[in-house]
């Protein structure tokens, strides 16, 4: 996530990515909305900004937030605080990280955040749970009607917090953000909407790689197998680019009966080309100097015949499958790497070898665009985001969401909250 904002990272999903300054944003997911799930997110650029699309999400507010003040959950759980005299355990050696542990005092903002707003990402990992964390799912499950302090007292009393550092003892990273597109469509192209997005096709693993992008939208007989894998008509190839690049996006779509039903399009699957930032082609080619989305948007207006040169410089091509969105669907983002939906402003994608799917981690970051010091989830990756100490943070869906997203690309640490007593996966 350079200054090639959205461009530089193309959302894969593996099934697996404010507008003004924000500068002490502690807030809880209930502040975004979600987006869905990819594996090959690339570069997730502070770039995938202001991408186009009408329905807004919430973002993380600029304040902190205050902890939730709940009934007592009874005493049902015994609770018990570490003794502050133990020594800490060894050092956990990831394939790519290490992990350095800490007493908690060191975990900044400990107490402010309202780990209230973290529960459902935790829930939702409960799922599917690691090993190490599914004799932890009961419990969480009944911590979800405590208090914030007593949710803060079990962590403690559960968790041994680990510093995530690089091989060499680097605990410094980058994070940055992605987030679900919203678009408008039509089930039939006219009026504008002729941009499709397609579902895979028959013949797509009989040859690697299949056609180039370029091909897929200029070859007649390529054209003619896509002919009936059509999921929606869009009205504008660069937000399309971006829906590619996300992996994952909400239509609006136009049905002929007039009424207006929400879809998600979800990665399905690529042509198995590599993908190439367009914001990259840009500067390469000394078109622009500044090749953030604002950028990239006012370089397509000055030049609108240049636009299919544009985009036939990434090569990549996304193929999508119809999810329905029922109402509690809609709440949350399309499945991550872990196989459960992301919960806005709770989870993050992460580099499997330094830190593994389902595991809570505490996200320290400073910034000239938000301020972060709160539990999330690793829910997860992206071609993208590789290194000890990376994380790709997920803004939630629309709009607001995509203005955020592109402007994140700032320091980093990390925190592995690890289960007492369990000394590796």
């Amino acid at each position: 996530m350079l200054t090639i904002s959205p461009f530089l990272r193309p959302a894969n999903i593996v099934h697996q990515t404010i507008a003004t300054s924000m500068t002490n944003a502690n807030s809880a997911s209930s502040n975004i909305s979600p987006i869905g799930t990819r594996s090959l997110r690339t570069l997730s650029m502070a770039a995938i900004v202001g991408i186009l699309a009408a329905c807004s999400s919430q973002v993380p507010l600029d304040q902190p937030s205050s902890p939730t003040t709940r009934p007592p959950v009874s005493g049902s759980i015994e609770v018990l605080p570490p003794d502050a005299n133990e020594p800490l355990p060894p050092a956990i050696q990831q394939a790519k990280s290490r992990w350095v542990p800490v007493h908690w005092s060191s975990v900044p903002g400990l107490e402010q955040d309202n780990l209230a707003d973290a529960w459902n990402a935790w829930i939702k990992s409960c799922s599917r749970p690691p090993a190490p964390f599914a004799q932890f799912c009961s419990e969480v499950r009944r911590m979800s009607l405590a208090s914030t302090e007593e949710q803060r007292a079990w962590m403690v009393s559960r968790f041994q917090p680990y510093r995530v550092e690089s091989l060499d003892g680097n605990p410094d990273g980058m994070l940055t953000s992605y987030f679900e597109p919203m678009l408008d469509g039509t089930r039939q192209p006219g009026n504008g909407y002729s941009i499709p997005l397609y579902r895979s096709p028959a013949t797509l693993g009989t040859r690697k790689p299949w056609f180039s992008r370029q091909q897929i939208e200029t070859l007649p007989q390529v054209q003619a197998e896509l002919q009936d894998k059509v999921i929606a008509w869009v009205n504008d190839p660069v937000d399309a680019m971006v829906l590619h690049i996300q992996g994952s996006g909400r239509v609006r779509i136009q049905e002929a009966d007039g009424s207006v039903r929400l879809i998600r399009v979800a990665y399905a699957a690529t042509n198995d080309h590599p993908y190439k930032s367009i914001g990259k082609w840009l500067l390469d080619q000394g078109l622009v100097r500044d090749a953030t989305w604002p950028g990239i948007k006012a370089w397509i207006a000055a030049n609108p015949t240049r636009v299919n040169e544009l985009l036939w410089s990434n090569p990549r091509y996304v193929f999508f499958k119809e999810e329905p969105l029922s109402p509690l669907d809609a709440e949350f983002g399309p499945n991550g790497a872990q196989g459960v939906p992301l919960t806005p402003g709770r989870s993050i994608a992460v580099d499997r070898g330094s830190i593994p799917y389902g595991t809570p981690v505490w996200l320290s970051s400073t910034g000239p665009t938000v301020q972060l010091n709160r539990l999330v989830m690793a829910q997860d990756t992206g071609s993208a985001i590789l290194g000890a100490v990376r994380a790709d943070y997920f803004a939630g869906w629309g709009h607001e969401a995509g203005d955020f997203a592109g402007r994140v690309k700032q320091p980093l640490r990390l925190w592995v909250l690890w289960p007492r007593g369990v000394a590796k996966r």
